[in-house]
C-alpha cells in the first residue's frame, strides 16, 4: 500500500544519473509538442536528490510548478502530470523525496531543517533555468502541488519560502500529532503501515527514518499515546507551524473516504488561510486514502485551470467554485458502480453550518473494555471499504455485543442531507482504576428494518476521557461526512471500547454511557446538488432525426410493410430463411444466407467457433438487430423490432441488467411488470423454483456471484412459460452440478412441447442436453439436423496413428479425394469423407491411400462424439 497519487502507465526511460550531471529524453507521445525530460541528480546540503525536469513547446520564460511525491512513493510516480502540465506551458521539476526512490538522506517527515530545505533548493534551481518565468532575480514563478506527503511539503515550502506563488495540495494533512493521535488516541493500525514503508530490506529496526523519528515510532507504540516530545516534534514537522504565513492561493483537495487524513484536516487548513486573506477553494473528492473515486482526471483539470489563473495570471480561467463536494447520483445499472454529481456554493460553509437537532432514545448502558482491547470492533480499515459504504451501500462495520452503547433517533420523514461533523453531549461513567475511558464514536444509517445498517464512509472518532470516574460529561466530535439519509432511515449512536485501527487501553474496565442531548447534525443549506447535464441525446436525437427524415426523402427510400402471417407456419417456432447481416465497415458477412427451421419440442443446439455468428442470429431473431437481408418467422409472423409475437419468446442473450440494489425477487417482479402483462401470468414461483437462489432471492443481486446472476438470468427469461426459450450461453459461471440441473430444466421444458434454443461452447453439454444441432462457421451453416445423425452418420473416421506426423502430411490427407476435411485428434486423426448422394463413403478406398502417402496407421473406425465431429465439420476454424 502507497500512499501517493495512482500510477498510471508510462514508458520508463533509462536514467543516467550522475551528481550534478543530467541526460535529456524526449518522451514519446502522439501529439506535439514533444516533452523533454532532463534527469539529473543534485546535492543539497550534502544529500543527493534525484530530480527531473520536464519542458515543451517553444523556447521562452515560463511559470514553473515543482510536484511532490506521496509516502512510499518516488518521482516517476508524478511523472504523467508533469508531462501534461509541461505540454499546457509550464517548466516542471519532480523530485524524490529523501529516503524515497533513488534519493539520499533519511525520511524526516518533512522536516523544515532537511525536506522543506531541499525545496529552497529546488526553487534556487528553478530561478537559475534560462526557461523559467522571474518575478525578479533569485525568484521563479513557481506552484507547488502534491497529494498526502507531497501535499503537506506543498503547504510547507508556501509557509517557509515567500517566492512561492500558488499551491494545490491534496488529500493531506494540517496537523500531524492530531492526524495520528485524535483526540490523543493513537491511530495504530495507520501509522503501523506508514512506518513499515520506511523500512529497508537489511531488517534495520529504524530502517530509512531518521533517528529521532524512530525513536517517537517505539515510544508511543508501547503507550499508545503521544509524550510532550513527540508532540513537539509532530507539530514543527506540520502545516499548521506555520499556518500564519500561508498566504499564497491554495487549492485545498480532500477525500471523504480517509481514515487517515480527514475532512477536519482540511477544515482547519480552510479556516487558516482563509483568514490570512488567502485566495482558497475547497474540493471534497469521492475518494481518499480508504479507496473510492479518487477523480484523478477531473481534479488535474481543476490543479491546472489553478495554476493558469494564479501563476500566469490569466483572470478568464474559471478556478471552479469556491466549495465542491461529489456526492452519489444513483448507481449505474450495468455494472454496479456509482455515479457521481457535484455539489457547490459560493463560499467554504464549514463543517457546522445550518445544523438540526435529532432527539435519541435509549436509557444510559454499561458495557466493557475487554482485556487487551480485544477482539476490537471494526469501522475504518485502511485502505478499504469507505467508497463501498458511501456509493453503494456496503460496509464493513462490526460491533460486538457487550462492548458498545447504541441510542437511535426517530425515522426521517424526508431526506435529510448531512454535510459536516455531527455533534453529541454524553455523560461517561469509568470503573477504570484511573477514572479514564478510551472511546469510539460513530453515526450509522439504519434501513427501515432496523437491522441492517451503513456506517459513511466507515469513519469513526475516538475521545479519551479523562476523570470519569464519578462521570463526565462531554460532546463527542463526530466524523465529518456528506451523506444523505433517505426517507424512512433513521441515524444511530454507537459509541464503542474498541476499535481495531486505533489503540485502546489493554486493562479491562467498564463504561457507562448515557445520552445527554440531541445528535446535532449540520445540513450547510447553501450547498446545492447541480442538476444533471442533459444528455447529448436529449437535443441531438431530434436534429438526427430530422436528418434521416431528409435523406429518406431526397433518396426516395420507404420502409418496406411487414409481411404478413403465414398460416402454414403457425405451429413452427422458427424459421430462418436466407439470412445475411454485415455490420457496417466490416470486411465481411457476420451471417451469410443462413436458413433452417426448428420444430415444437426440440431442444437445438447452435455451434460454431468463435465469429461464427452465432450471437449475432440470436440478436436478430429477438428483433434487437435488423437483417440485411433475409426473413426470419416466428409461429408463422415475421420478426421486426417490437414484433407482438416476440411475447412468446423468451430470452438471455450476451447477460440480462440487474437492479444491484434490489434483490432478485423484487428484480424478477420488476421485469414482468415492465411487460405490462397480469402478474398471475409469470409464473412466478415456476420460474423461481427453477432458478434455485433459495434463500439468496431475498438478498440484494449486488452480492450475488456470478453463478447465481447466470440463474436468475434464465429464471428471468422463462418468467411467462414462453413457447419459445432461447439461451446464449446459460451455464457461463455455473458449477457442475448447476450444469447439471441446467441441462434436466432445458430437457423438462421442451418435453412439454415448448422449444428450446441453447447457443453454448461446452459440446459435451450440448450433447447431452439437445435433440438437434445447427453448426455454423464464418456465418455460414456448415450442416443442420439430429444430433445422432451428425454423430453417428458413419463419415467421421478416427485414424490412430502409431507415430506423429507433420503438418503437411495431415494437409496432403486432407486433399485426398473424397475426404471433406481432416483434422488432428488425441489419438490420431480425425477424418471427414464426402459421401457421394445416393451412396456411401469408402473407408476403404481411404485406408489404401493412407498407406501409399505412408502415414503410419494402426487402425481407421468411425467416430461418434460430438466434439470429434464439430472439429471435421469447421476444420481449422476450430
Amino acid at each position: 500500500m502507497r500512499l501517493r497519487l495512482p500510477r498510471w502507465a508510462a514508458v520508463t526511460a533509462a536514467l543516467a544519473v550522475l551528481a550534478g550531471a543530467g541526460t535529456w529524453t524526449a518522451a514519446a507521445l502522439d501529439e506535439p509538442p514533444p516533452v523533454q525530460r532532463e534527469d539529473r541528480a543534485l546535492d543539497l546540503d550534502g544529500v543527493r536528490i534525484d530530480t527531473s525536469y520536464f519542458t515543451a513547446g517553444a523556447t521562452g520564460r515560463r511559470p514553473a510548478v515543482l510536484l511532490a511525491h506521496g509516502f512510499g512513493g518516488s518521482k516517476d510516480d508524478v511523472r504523467p502530470q508533469a508531462e501534461r502540465l509541461a505540454r499546457d506551458g509550464y517548466a516542471v521539476l519532480t523530485w524524490s523525496a529523501r529516503g524515497f526512490g533513488a534519493s539520499g538522506g533519511k525520511i524526516g517527515l518533512n522536516d523544515p531543517a532537511h525536506e522543506v530545505e531541499d525545496v529552497r533548493g529546488l526553487v534556487d534551481w528553478l530561478a537559475a533555468r534560462p526557461e523559467v518565468l522571474l518575478d525578479k532575480t533569485g525568484d521563479p514563478r513557481v506552484g507547488v502541488g502534491g497529494a498526502s506527503y507531497g501535499g503537506a511539503i506543498s503547504l510547507l515550502a508556501a509557509g517557509h519560502d515567500p517566492r512561492v506563488d500558488a499551491i494545490a495540495p491534496q488529500i493531506t494533512y494540517w496537523n500531524l500529532t492530531d492526524a495520528l493521535f485524535p483526540d490523543g488516541v493513537y491511530k495504530k493500525l495507520w501509522s503501523g503501515i506508514l512506518f513499515s514503508m520506511g523500512t529497508d530490506a537489511r531488517g534495520d529496526a529504524c530502517g530509512r527514518f531518521t533517528p529521532e523519528v524512530c525513536a517517537l515510532r517505539e515510544r508511543v507504540a508501547v503507550s499508545g499515546r503521544p509524550d510532550a516530545a513527540a508532540r513537539a516534534l509532530l507539530e514543527a514537522r506540520s502545516p499548521s507551524a506555520v499556518g500564519d504565513r500561508i498566504k499564497v492561493p491554495t487549492l485545498i483537495v480532500q477525500g471523504q473516504n480517509d481514515s487517515l487524513f480527514t475532512l477536519d484536516q482540511s477544515d482547519a487548513m480552510a479556516r487558516a488561510l482563509t483568514a490570512n486573506g488567502a485566495p482558497v477553494a475547497v474540493d471534497w473528492t469521492a475518494g481518499g486514502h480508504d479507496g473510492g473515486d479518487r477523480e484523478a482526471g477531473r481534479v488535474e483539470d481543476r490543479t491546472v485551470a489553478w495554476f493558469d489563473r494564479w501563476l500566469k495570471k490569466d483572470a478568464s480561467v474559471d478556478t471552479g467554485p469556491a466549495f465542491r463536494v461529489s456526492r452519489t447520483g444513483g448507481v449505474d445499472s450495468t455494472d454496479g458502480r456509482a455515479t457521481l454529481r457535484a455539489a457547490t456554493a459560493d463560499r467554504y460553509p464549514g463543517l457546522r453550518e445550518g445544523t438540526r437537532e435529532l432527539a435519541l432514545a435509549g436509557p444510559a448502558q454499561r458495557f466493557t473494555n475487554p482485556a487487551g482491547g480485544a477482539p476490537p470492533a471494526v469501522s475504518s480499515v485502511p485502505g478499504l471499504g469507505g467508497g463501498l459504504s458511501s456509493s453503494l451501500g456496503v460496509g464493513l462495520a462490526l460491533d460486538f455485543p457487550g462492548q458498545h452503547a447504541r441510542f437511535d433517533a426517530a425515522p426521517q420523514a424526508e431526506p435529510l442531507r448531512i454535510t459536516g461533523t455531527p455533534t453529541v453531549r454524553v455523560k461517561v461513567t469509568s470503573t477504570a482504576p484511573d477514572g479514564s475511558a478510551v472511546l469510539f464514536g460513530k453515526v450509522y444509517d439504519v434501513g427501515p428494518d432496523g437491522r441492517q445498517q451503513v456506517l459513511p464512509a466507515q469513519l469513526v472518532a475516538p475521545v479519551r476521557v479523562e476523570d470519569a470516574g464519578k462521570g463526565r460529561s462531554v460532546t463527542l466530535t463526530l466524523p465529518a461526512i456528506d451523506h444523505e439519509v433517505e426517507a424512512g432511515h433513521r441515524l444511530r449512536l454507537v459509541v464503542s471500547a474498541t476499535d481495531l485501527g486505533y489503540a485502546s487501553p489493554v486493562t479491562t474496565a467498564g463504561y457507562t454511557v448515557a445520552a445527554e442531548g440531541p445528535l446535532t447534525v449540520p445540513t450547510a443549506p447553501a450547498v446545492a446538488t447541480q442538476a444533471a447535464g442533459l444528455p447529448w441525446w436529449v437535443w441531438g436525437l431530434p436534429l438526427i432525426g430530422l436528418a434521416v427524415a431528409a435523406a429518406l426523402l431526397l433518396t426516395a427510400r420507404r420502409r418496406t410493410a411487414t409481411p404478413g402471417p403465414d398460416p402454414e407456419l403457425a405451429s413452427t417456432p422458427l424459421q430462418i430463411t436466407g439470412l445475411s447481416k454485415k455490420y457496417k465497415g466490416g470486411e465481411r458477412y457476420s451471417v451469410r444466407e443462413l436458413s433452417f427451421r426448428v420444430e415444437q419440442g426440440q431442444v437445438l443446439g447452435l455451434l460454431g467457433p468463435n465469429g461464427a455468428g452465432k450471437t449475432t442470429t440470436l440478436r436478430m431473431l429477438m428483433g434487437l438487430i435488423t437483417p440485411d437481408e433475409g426473413e426470419i418467422r416466428v409461429f408463422g409472423q415475421a420478426i421486426r423490432p417490437g414484433a407482438p409475437v416476440l411475447s412468446r419468446v423468451g430470452s438471455f442473450v450476451e447477460g440480462a441488467g440487474f437492479l444491484p440494489h434490489l434483490t432478485g425477487r423484487e428484480n424478477l417482479e420488476l421485469y414482468w411488470k415492465a411487460t405490462g402483462r397480469p402478474a398471475e401470468d409469470a409464473h412466478l414461483d415456476e420460474a423461481l423454483r427453477i432458478a434455485n437462489l433459495g434463500g439468496a432471492l431475498e438478498r440484494a443481486v449486488r452480492t450475488y456471484s456470478q453463478g447465481m446472476r447466470q440463474r436468475l438470468a434464465i429464471a428471468q427469461a422463462m418468467l411467462g412459460l414462453p413457447d419459445l426459450l432461447i439461451l446464449d450461453e446459460p451455464t457461463n459461471g455455473l458449477d457442475p452440478p448447476q450444469i447439471r440441473e441446467m441441462r434436466e430444466v432445458m430437457i423438462r421444458y421442451a418435453a412439454g412441447g415448448r422449444t428450446v434454443i441453447v447457443s453454448s461452447h461446452l459440446l459435451a453439454e450440448v450433447e447431452q442436453s439437445c435433440t438437434h444441432l445447427v453448426v455454423m462457421d464464418r456465418g455460414q451453416l456448415v450442416q443442420a439436423g439430429p444430433v445422432a445423425e451428425i454423430t453417428g452418420a458413419g463419415d467421421t473416421l478416427l485414424v490412430t496413428l502409431g507415430a506423429a506426423v507433420p503438418d503437411a502430411l495431415v494437409e496432403k490427407v486432407a486433399a485426398l479425394p473424397g475426404v471433406g476435411s481432416a483434422a488432428r485428434a488425441e489419438d490420431g486423426l480425425l477424418v471427414r469423407l464426402d459421401t457421394p448422394e445416393g451412396g456411401s463413403a469408402d473407408a476403404t478406398a481411404l485406408i489404401g491411400e493412407l498407406v501409399r502417402l505412408d502415414v503410419p496407421l494402426t487402425g481407421v473406425g468411425p467416430h461418434r462424439r460430438l466434439e470429434d465431429a464439430f472439429l471435421t465439420l469447421i476444420g481449422g476454424s476450430a
